[in-house]
């Protein structure tokens, strides 16, 4: 039986195609298609875009898509490179990827909104709690009318004219 690779050539060979013409209708770069009609599948950085390419080469040719595939995953599954599923994910490197992970997911315009709104909630807690601590504006405001009371004197004296500024504005 031959191989995937024979098969996408021998394909478009029989169907008159060029590489170029394949190339425009698959939108797939002439050197991809090149390497996948000589096997070469060293140049493809994972299996997933050689599956995609070959998929979408053997639906333009026609070709039963199902069939073609089972025999690439065959073919596949022989080469070492492809042969393990590559781990996309990787290792947790600790709190701070937790954290960069969370960070990504937000939806930032909810998120700054709320942050706003609860920054204008504090100060304006912060405000009124400043406003109502704050001293009154007339220390004697609240006291009401008294009398002076020296320590040696009566109840009812009153507080005594400077004799000084008197006498010197009389003369």
């Amino acid at each position: 039986m031959p191989t995937v690779s024979e098969q996408l050539r021998q394909a478009r060979e029989a169907q008159n195609l060029t590489v170029y013409q394949v190339a425009e209708v698959t939108k797939i770069k002439t050197d991809h298609i090149r390497a996948l009609e000589q096997g070469d599948f060293n140049c493809f950085s994972a299996p997933i875009y050689i599956r995609g390419f070959v998929r979408v080469y053997a639906s333009v040719l026609k070709l039963d898509v199902s069939q073609i595939i089972g025999a690439l995953n065959a073919e596949l599954g022989q080469l070492e490179k492809f042969r393990e599923t590559p781990n996309f994910v990787g290792e947790s490197h600790g709190w701070l990827d937790f954290v960069m992970l969370e960070f990504a997911k937000l939806n930032w315009r909810i998120t700054l909104g709320i942050f706003v709104l609860l920054l204008v909630v504090v100060l304006g807690i912060w405000g009124f709690l400043a406003w109502q601590s704050r001293p009154p504006e007339d220390p004697l405001a609240g006291l009401g009318p008294g009398l002076y009371q020296s320590p040696a004197s009566g109840p009812d004296q009153v507080l005594p004219l400077p004799t000084n500024t008197v006498h010197s504005a009389q003369k």
